[in-house]
């Protein structure tokens, strides 16, 4: 039976308002109203992982904003970035020794600097004359001027009599005058079991700098170091920071080994563990997958240690991961260290934070709808979204955010009224859909009852 270029029309037009009429608020389990301030039309929204752990899709394409008609706005959703446009680089970098009087306690060593044009650096000295034997080694200057890109890791190698804990302040500087806290690093050398176990990787903000200090809190005297190294990451795009989910509790499988599923398939980054017990000591082994018709696969591995020295803990609990797709996570302990303790641990993981932006079309109230199994990405680029974007005019955009009230969200079984009054738009989409299936089937029965022509 041939069908007329009329009718395959009709049914276009069908198939477009059923499109229409599909993208409805009430076709999202999940809604949360937003606050606008600054000039828009195009807002810029911080999605808090509370409030993205109730979507139904990884990839968040079932999120989506709403003016007060229920009708859908353009946006531009930026996640965590993509591992193929990521290039991780490891740096050799020269260290100069930061000295001081024995008695000058925590005060930063005062310093005369010499480079050459290119910011480099000569020559690092005192600025008065120390008496011999006077003298410590409070810390070390690491010379990273060469380095364009945003340092993630710090990778130190040392000397020392013997073994324990090296504690140190962390801080940033361009310019050798002002300094930014990068907080603390930790690295360690220890004897167990006939067994040796280090630790040199410190991690870092992701932030460029020219120059680190860092400064000796355990022990006071810095070790002689024998290699210091950066690892930078170079990206397409600028890297959204960090953001720490809720305490997520966990399951016991069997001695030494405990497991955790999380809401939903996410990129973690980093993993805290949660030591509650004194002077506890545990290499570990971390695997991951997404689902459980899959294998584990190792992620990470380190050493978790919550030591007293001093009168003061020394924590080391965080692991670092690749940033694949995990939605279960297990740690193997290995329990010549002692072990994590009776209580199984909990953890809170690391994710890149996720950027909407949307373009203000129709009257507010605007609100975030999200929690669809069925809905399909519409997401523009950025860059369609908003023709002439940039770093500074992204910065300059309005904000939208989520109030602190509003994070506890509730399933919605039937359209919400976003104003008063019958929405005769929705209807009259209907209406036309109903209408036009009505006379497809009408015409398809006519073309059923008519006889056959006899040849």
């Amino acid at each position: 039976m041939m069908v007329s270029p009329r009718w395959l029309a009709v049914l276009g037009c069908c198939l477009v308002l059923s499109a229409q009429a599909g993208e409805s608020v009430a076709n999202f389990a999940t809604q949360v109203p937003l606050t606008l301030s600054g000039e828009g039309p195009w807002y810029r929204l911080d999605l808090p992982l509370a409030v993205q752990l109730h979507a139904r899709q990884a990839d968040l394409a079932d999120v989506r904003v709403f003016n007060a008609a229920g009708e859908a706005q353009a946006y531009s959703l930026t996640r965590e970035q993509a591992p193929s446009g990521e290039r991780l680089q490891l740096h050799e970098v020269k260290w100069f020794p930061l000295y001081d009087s024995a008695d000058a306690g925590s005060a930063v060593p005062n310093v005369r600097v010499q480079s050459n044009a290119a910011g480099t650096l000569v020559q690092v000295q005192p600025s008065s004359q120390l008496e011999a034997g006077e003298e410590v080694r409070r810390g070390w200057l690491l010379d990273a001027s060469a380095i364009k890109a945003p340092l993630q890791q710090l990778i130190l190698d040392w000397s020392s009599e013997q073994d324990g804990f090296q504690r140190f302040s962390i801080e940033a500087s361009d310019d050798l005058q002002h300094w930014q806290a990068w907080g603390e690093g930790q690295v360690a050398r220890l004897s167990f079991a006939d067994e040796r176990v280090e630790q040199h990787e410190v991690a870092l903000p992701g932030q460029r700098a020219r120059y680190l200090r860092l400064l000796w809190q355990t022990p006071q005297a810095a070790p002689v170091l024998t290699s210091a190294q950066l690892q930078s990451l170079t990206t397409s795009s600028p890297v959204q920071p960090l953001v720490w989910s809720e305490p997520v509790a966990g399951n016991r499988t069997q001695a030494g080994e405990y497991t955790w599923q999380l809401p939903m398939g996410l990129r973690v980054e980093r993993l805290q563990v949660q030591l509650t017990e004194a002077n506890s000591l545990a290499p570990v082994t971390l695997a991951g997958r997404r689902d459980s018709s899959l294998p584990w696969q190792t992620v990470s591995s380190g050493l978790l240690y919550r030591l007293t020295q001093n009168g003061q803990d020394v924590v080391q609990d965080q692991l670092q991961l690749p940033g694949q797709v995990v939605q279960q996570l297990k740690l193997t302990v290995d329990d010549r260290g002692g072990g994590l303790g009776a209580e199984v641990p909990s953890v809170r993981y690391a994710v890149r934070a996720t950027q909407l932006v949307f373009l203000a079309r129709g009257a507010g109230p605007y609100r975030l709808a999200l929690g669809s199994s069925s809905e399909k990405t519409a997401s523009l680029p950025l860059a369609t979204l908003i023709p002439d974007i940039s770093p500074k005019r992204l910065e300059s955009l309005g904000q939208a955010r989520v109030e602190e009230g509003t994070l506890v969200v509730s399933p919605v079984q039937t359209p919400l009224p976003l104003n008063q009054g019958t929405d005769w738009k929705r209807l009259g989409l209907w209406a036309v859909l109903l209408l036009s299936v009505l006379f497809l089937a009408a015409m398809a029965f006519s073309l059923l009852r008519k006889p056959a022509v006899k040849p």
